[in-house]
């Protein structure tokens, strides 16, 4: 299945928070569809689906992509779950939405798409790109790149910024000093059900 691009305050309603997708907020508590307001006991199998749908709709990746994560992850020595959590939070989009140079993480992948992001002073137009330690992240010199980042910045994502990041917004450079810890992903999900998901298939 490609990328989703319908409505995203469809899927926060169903699935909860996803700071990823969209910053709208929603007036209606239950989700959306003609049997949103039903109440009933999900399945296993529901509860394992909704959190896989939960990373695949806030990062924005395929089904295809977040297969492949999976198994680079399992063989990756540790934790499964938080290891596929690393990979996917360590993407550039995601670096990007978390340093706060663009409201949402389609924002940021549009940011890189046109080559408006350089990495250790290359452009990178890919926006999976696995940012190490080390990396410097910079803006473009062009007056377009730095005035759309100017304006994303006035309007961040997330508040808080994970402790393996570090950025000085005057010069718009930022900084990858480790991987993510497991206390600083941005979202609310339960990463070892995402792997029963997979290990049953």
């Amino acid at each position: 299945m490609s990328r989703y691009r319908g409505p995203r305050l469809r899927i926060s309603r169903r699935l909860g928070d996803l700071p990823g997708l969209t910053k709208k907020q929603s007036n209606k508590m239950s989700p959306a569809g003609e049997h949103g307001e039903q109440i009933r006991k999900p399945s296993e199998y529901a509860l394992r689906l909704e959190e896989k749908q939960k990373i695949r709709y806030n990062y924005g990746i395929s089904e295809k992509q977040l297969l492949k994560n999976i198994k680079i992850a399992k063989k990756v020595q540790g934790s499964t779950g938080i290891v596929l959590l690393q990979i996917l939070e360590m993407r550039l989009d995601n670096t990007l939405f978390r340093l706060g140079l663009a409201p949402t993480i389609p924002a940021a992948r549009q940011l890189i798409n046109h080559k408006h992001i350089l990495v250790n002073k290359r452009i990178v137009s890919i926006s999976s790109y696995q940012c190490k330690p080390g990396d410097i992240i910079t803006i473009k010199s062009k007056i377009s790149s730095k005035s759309i980042v100017k304006k994303y910045m006035e309007n961040p994502g997330l508040a808080n910024l994970p402790n393996h990041l570090e950025i000085d917004k005057k010069n718009m450079i930022a900084r990858v000093n480790g991987i993510i810890e497991r206390d600083w992903v941005g979202i609310n999900l339960n990463e070892l059900l995402v792997v029963e998901y997979y290990s049953r298939k």
